[in-house]
């Protein structure tokens, strides 16, 4: 894979020449991700054991969240001594989530020991793992990680040698390994060989105001959302009965190629998509912090209770909405000064830009037609990063990130010089 300079978007970065990703569509690759056949060779089965660990014994989560006690991350350990990567999930993604699990088949045949950490957005984390059960806040996820990964080691430090730590993540998981990273200068428990981000946002909320935004395509609008979903799930329903595979990327493009969705209606599925993660997480931090949201404020549910209206009512409500009605108010008290468009500047990697220009262990691979950046956001990773930025011309939201090309240069930043 040759890279070479080009002026794109008004500054010199590296951009990848000769790129065989088949579709240029940036909906189309977000949606469909890679072919099998175009994917990286990987081993099928791993060592991947699911583990849980209390992160705090004491707290007794409320009744209705019963389930999420203990926090629940997955490993694939090797026999000798190897680096030690962790991996994050983005928005609302499991340990286990399709992208962490390949991430996790390339890293462990590569040598390295692997331990998979859900998002901080991930109902589980939220409820076993966050300090304050309100996600959201770049340097707060950062810490709630950081004790995690420590726990994690705490106990796998007997057990495995490790050469080195390493650290990476994709979408919100890309964001939340730089803030990770700062503060691992400052704890110094892993003092992490190479991190590598992949299609991290710019900024937190303009991603979040973009994907909201994208669940307006819907045909007939937000109050046809039900409608929507039921005609999507019978239309994939259909392709299943017909299809000998699995619900993997080729599923999906002989299901994207049966639905015949325009762009309008595949950035309404990803709005959709979207809004179904995110409605679960703003659930389970309205209960733990009570602030009356969804559930009103003082009311107890039970395990058994009747969860539909409040699922209906997040549904139709917007990350966005959750951020001004949840959690700004939520940390107001910390910043009492800090305006609302202060408090969003701080949720950006901007915030941390001096620290990620200075940071040579710190790499970016990114996407030109990434749906969650702003025009022009893309700008910030060569101006910032320079040539550890690899930025690829086509891709959409880490639909590219199992092509064989993309697991390549995934694997030379912890390889090349790198991890060892």
């Amino acid at each position: 894979m040759a890279l070479c300079l080009l002026l794109a978007t008004g500054l010199a970065y590296p951009k990848v020449e000769n790129y065989d990703f088949p579709f240029t569509n940036r909906y189309v690759a977000t949606v469909v991700g890679t072919p099998e056949d175009l994917q990286a060779e990987l081993p099928e089965r791993i060592p991947f054991r699911k583990r849980r660990i209390a992160i705090f014994p004491d707290r007794e989560p409320p009744e209705v969240l019963w389930y999420g006690k203990d926090m629940i991350y997955s490993e694939a350990l090797q026999k000798d001594k190897s680096p030690l990567i962790f991996l994050i999930a983005g928005t609302g993604a499991a340990h286990n989530g399709a992208k962490n699990r390949n991430m996790a088949r390339a890293f462990y045949q590569a040598g390295f020991h692997v331990v998979s950490i859900s998002s901080p957005t991930y109902p589980n984390f939220v409820i076993s793992a966050s300090a304050s059960g309100v996600p959201g806040h770049a340097e707060h996820d950062a810490e709630d990680l950081y004790r995690v990964m420590e726990m994690i080691w705490a106990r796998l430090k007997d057990r495995i040698e490790v050469s080195s730590f390493n650290l990476t993540g994709y979408s919100l998981g890309g964001f939340n390994a730089a803030f990770v990273a700062k503060l691992d200068e400052e704890r110094q428990t892993f003092n992490f060989n190479r991190v590598l981000m992949i299609n991290p946002p710019v900024s937190l909320y303009n991603s979040i105001s973009l994907l909201d935004r994208m669940i307006e395509n819907i045909p007939g609008g937000v109050d046809n959302f039900d409608k929507f979903f039921d005609k999507l799930v019978r239309a994939f329903t259909e392709v299943y009965k017909r299809s000998d595979d699995d619900i993997g990327e080729d599923f999906l493009y002989k299901a994207y190629e049966a639905l015949d969705l325009k762009n309008e209606e595949l950035a309404a599925l990803v709005g959709v998509s979207f809004r179904l993660s995110s409605s679960s997480m703003v659930f389970v931090s309205d209960v733990i912090s009570d602030s009356g949201y969804a559930k009103p404020k003082g009311l107890e549910l039970g395990r058994y209770d009747d969860l539909v209206p409040y699922r209906q009512v997040l549904y139709r409500t917007g990350f966005t909405d959750y951020y001004h009605e949840l959690f700004y108010p939520y940390y107001k008290s910390e910043s009492p000064d800090a305006t609302r468009d202060e408090f969003i500047d701080s949720v950006s990697l901007e915030s941390i830009a001096d620290y990620l220009r200075n940071s040579d262990k710190i790499m970016v691979m990114h996407n030109l037609d990434d749906i969650i950046l702003e025009p022009g956001e893309i700008d910030f990773f060569p101006e910032v990063f320079g040539d550890r930025a690899v930025i690829y011309p086509h891709g959409g939201h880490c639909g590219n990130m199992n092509y064989r090309d993309n697991v390549a240069h995934m694997l030379s930043v912890f390889t090349d010089g790198g991890a060892q």
